[in-house]
């Protein structure tokens, strides 16, 4: 079963922050969400979009590990790569396509979008 609906961000704060083409989060509701081990760090920084966001990481390694934002107020987004089920991550679309390096190729059927995901209605 997959987790939820990951999605890939090629904004260029997104690549900063892991050093590679994109980033992959998948969203998790925060009041079920903790930190198992180690002590963690954050920063908070003005995002592509223009929204706040808090980037947590690893104060051991250095590996970027989830962020929030005032935007999705109860939500965490962790980052793919630190979870033990990777079978798990299934990402359901793609976001700021605008900014894609052209040597990052993913699926081109997943639904993009040139900046964020428009927000959903309730």
């Amino acid at each position: 079963m997959p987790l939820g609906p990951g999605t890939y961000c090629h904004c260029e704060d997104c690549r900063k922050s892991t050093g590679s083409a994109f980033s992959v989060a998948v969203p998790f509701e925060a009041s079920e969400f903790r930190v198992l081990s180690g002590e963690t760090g954050s920063f908070t920084k003005i995002a592509d979009s223009g929204n706040e966001l808090t980037r947590y990481f690893c104060l051991k390694c250095c590996s970027p590990l989830y962020g929030t934002s005032p935007q999705h107020p109860g939500q965490v987004y962790v980052k793919a790569g630190v979870l033990d089920e990777q079978s798990l991550v299934r990402p359901t679309h793609q976001s700021w396509c605008q900014s894609q390096v052209e040597w990052s190729v993913i699926d081109p059927d997943l639904p993009s979008y040139p900046k964020g995901r428009p927000r959903q209605a309730k």
